[in-house]
């Protein structure tokens, strides 16, 4: 069974799982990835971690992007439990947070080398938009968004 927990970006099983990502991503994308400097997580207030039987195997958080709209960050569930629908659960209970911080829509940005992502969020109601704010320049970002 997997349990879901609310916690802020200073927990230290988030900043270990954040770290695996990272190095997913540099694999993926080359560690110099201009998508990388988007990747902070010093002051994230809304994040959810995934256990399994007491271990940390899945993240993801959600920051304020303007009134009405969230932004989901740092989605990442580990490579041994990947398939169990664990990244649905978690996406699911972000917009539910973003539902009850007042949100009315949810929008995300990620790099073109993330298959798996890009079929999560398109199985789950996202749809490409124009890219937003500093990704406008950056010619492999892909930005989605869903309407709450």
């Amino acid at each position: 069974m997997v349990d879901i927990i609310r916690t802020n970006s200073q927990n230290p099983e988030f900043r270990d799982l954040v770290r695996s990502l990272n190095s997913d991503l540099a694999k993926r994308d080359g560690p110099d990835h201009p998508l990388a400097q988007f990747n902070t997580i010093d002051n994230l207030n809304y994040v959810l971690l995934a256990f399994i039987n007491g271990s940390a195997i899945g993240c993801g958080a959600i920051s304020e992007y303007d009134l009405n709209t969230m932004e989901i960050k740092r989605m990442y569930v580990s490579p041994e439990v990947r398939g169990r629908k664990i990244g649905v659960k978690i996406l699911s209970e972000l917009e539910n947070w973003s539902r009850e911080l007042g949100g009315t829509k949810c929008i995300l940005f990620m790099g073109s080398k993330q298959p798996e992502a890009s079929r999560l969020y398109e199985n789950n109601g996202y749809r490409l938009i124009q890219k937003y704010g500093k990704l406008k320049d950056i010619h492999d970002s892909i930005c989605l968004e869903k309407e709450l």
